[in-house]
């Protein structure tokens, strides 16, 4: 059992940054690949960003690319999302998610554990 709690979303301007951290418990955070995903309202659930469990991999969506990194630091089981570049778009519940896999994975459905979300709004 793995449980997800997200912080560092808020209210921002266009062109701002951001860093969403995601906090794990349990003692086998390593053995999970961590992703990111995002809902807007009346829109379905999208993928932003995954990590790999040692960090090796990352897959970003296009929309993220070259403005969003994704990391982690295994011995404090925490994933962040470093968000630069922000645009009104990029509004949206920000959710971490865990997949116990030796791969990677930009599905919700392949989400095996959800945090409870962080809202990040960016006004233009």
């Amino acid at each position: 059992q793995v449980q997800l709690v997200e912080s560092g979303g808020g209210l921002v301007q266009a062109g701002d940054s951001l860093r969403l951290s995601c906090a794990a418990s349990g003692r086998t955070f390593s053995t999970y690949a961590m992703g990111w995903f995002r809902q807007a309202p009346g829109k379905e659930r999208e993928f932003v960003a995954v990590i790999s469990r040692s960090g090796g991999i990352t897959r970003y969506a296009d929309s993220a690319k070259g403005r969003f990194t994704i990391s982690r630091d295994n011995a404090k089981n925490t994933v962040f999302l470093q968000m630069n570049s922000l645009r009104p778009e990029d509004t949206a519940v920000y959710y971490c998610a865990a997949r116990e896999t030796i791969a990677v994975f930009t599905i919700p459905e392949q989400a095996s554990y959800w945090g409870q979300g962080t809202q990040v709004t960016v006004s233009s």
